[in-house]
């Protein structure tokens, strides 16, 4: 079984490489063709999905299929659903903030912070872990980790940050620290821990207060330890076993949050246009390089040339649920879908589908 985080990374590839010249039917409305392709993933195995797209201050929302196979409701895309790895552009931007604040250097090493936390954490940086490049294996495919999250039969299964990062940790390296990308959530529990060692505070504390606070993402959350969801939220599936109420601590600051369609257009324009973040830190959204495709990784979102010019990309994806996004540079055209059905594996039926039209749709606007 291959990985959440290698099936979304070459989703995520797939997605940016796979962007062909226009065609004839992106001449239709951008909402009709993600309308389409929304459709056509439901009737091929995804129970629902919801999108969103926004250019300027005019939004326009899809769904299709079911958000509750039980009672046979809709898919809402005002809904609910956890975001995965759109989690960690947050977890950057508070790090960010803390080297405004002079409480931190991005290039500070990690053992400054989180001694002992990891071997070898003298060399490694923050910066370093933040764009993937720290050399450390990914926790996630160890099937102590793994196994167990997928049955989900405990979903309140304690799991500290350091016991994940010591799993990580018992594999080999996969580099030396900054010698190529390798995306690991290991990499942002060991941020997660450095705002904890800094601030005093949970990573989600500082979540809410400088991000979720400011912005009013009222449909946002940061859950630490309980696995339930509240108020209107779209039911997450696996092989059609409703799993919506898995473990968030299997994640946490690579990847808990639960947020809406709304919410993170809103975050995410606020973090490419500038409000966020100060002109010095906002130069560090420069990426790294991904892969020979030009593709580029900074601050939790990759970043790609399509035929429609540069945009920020992500397909993030946790037990039940598989969202994506593209967006284009100053965040003022954004296409954003959800689909409530993820098994960890690298396929399943209607991906194609929704990542097509998520970019034919981006490309009209």
């Amino acid at each position: 079984m291959l990985t959440s985080v290698r099936a979304v990374l070459a989703a995520a590839l797939i997605l940016m490489a796979t962007a062909g010249p226009a065609r004839a039917d992106e001449l239709a409305p951008p909402a009709e063709i993600l309308r389409t392709g929304a459709a056509a993933a439901v009737a091929h195995g995804y129970p629902g999905v919801i999108g969103l797209i926004r250019r300027g201050s005019e939004t326009r929302y899809v769904h299709a299929g079911y958000g509750d196979l039980a009672t046979g409701a809709p898919a809402d895309p005002t809904a609910q659903f956890r975001i995965g790895s759109f989690t960690k552009a947050f977890v950057a931007v508070v790090l960010l903030q803390l080297e405004t604040e002079h409480r931190l250097s991005i290039d500070d090493p990690l053992d400054r912070w989180i001694p002992g936390a990891v071997p070898g954490g003298t060399a490694i940086t923050i910066q370093q872990a933040l764009a993937h490049t720290s050399g450390l294996a990914e926790y996630m495919g160890d099937p102590r980790v793994a196994l167990p999250y997928l049955a989900n039969t405990d979903p309140r299964q304690p799991w500290a940050p350091q016991d994940l990062v010591d799993i990580a940790t018992s594999s080999p390296r996969v580099g030396a620290p900054g010698e190529r990308f390798f995306y690991a959530n290991t990499n942002y529990l060991l941020a997660g821990m450095v705002i904890t060692a800094i601030t005093g505070n949970h990573p989600a504390d500082e979540v809410r207060t400088r991000i979720i606070g400011p912005l009013r993402l009222r449909g946002t959350t940061f859950p630490t330890a309980d696995p339930t969801l509240h108020g209107n939220w779209l039911h997450g599936y696996t092989w059609q076993r409703d799993v919506s109420f898995s473990n968030p601590q299997v994640h946490g600051a690579a990847g808990a949050m639960v947020s809406t369609l709304d919410d993170v257009a809103t975050f995410t324009r606020a973090l490419y246009s500038g409000q966020l973040l100060a002109p010095a830190q906002q130069r560090q959204a420069t990426t790294v390089p991904v892969d020979d495709t030009g593709a580029g990784y900074g601050l939790g979102v990759f970043h790609a040339q399509t035929p429609c010019g540069g945009a920020w990309v992500y397909v993030a994806a946790v037990l039940g649920y598989r969202a994506e996004m593209a967006m284009s540079d100053d965040g003022s055209r954004q296409v954003i879908a959800a689909a409530n059905e993820y098994h960890l594996l690298p396929e399943a039926p209607g991906n194609h589908d929704l990542d097509d039209a998520v970019f034919r749709a981006y490309c009209a606007l």
